[in-house]
């Protein structure tokens, strides 16, 4: 445990950042395990709204500072691809 004041905060503060990133990035795997449902029922309307709603999802991580902007593009493009195999 730090002794000095700013070690102290900075302590607590990374604490709570911590706890706000997990949120975002549980919030952003729970919605990637509703796009893979989704996918695997084969409803082609579901699947292309659940792919709007994930990549929003991913986007706003990305604004949030929780995942690198390479990562998310990385990741709507797989998205994407799963999705165009879903509707074939």
């Amino acid at each position: 445990m730090p002794n000095i004041k700013s070690a102290i905060k900075r302590v607590r503060v990374t604490k709570t950042k911590n706890l706000q990133n997990r949120m975002v990035k549980s919030s952003v795997k729970t919605v990637l395990k509703k796009f893979d449902a989704a996918v695997a029922t084969g409803d082609a309307a579901q699947v292309e709204s659940m792919l709007r709603i994930a990549s929003g999802a991913v986007d706003k991580a990305v604004g949030k500072g929780v995942i690198h902007k390479n990562a998310a593009n990385r990741k709507k493009a797989q998205l994407a691809r799963r999705a165009a195999a879903a509707k074939a």
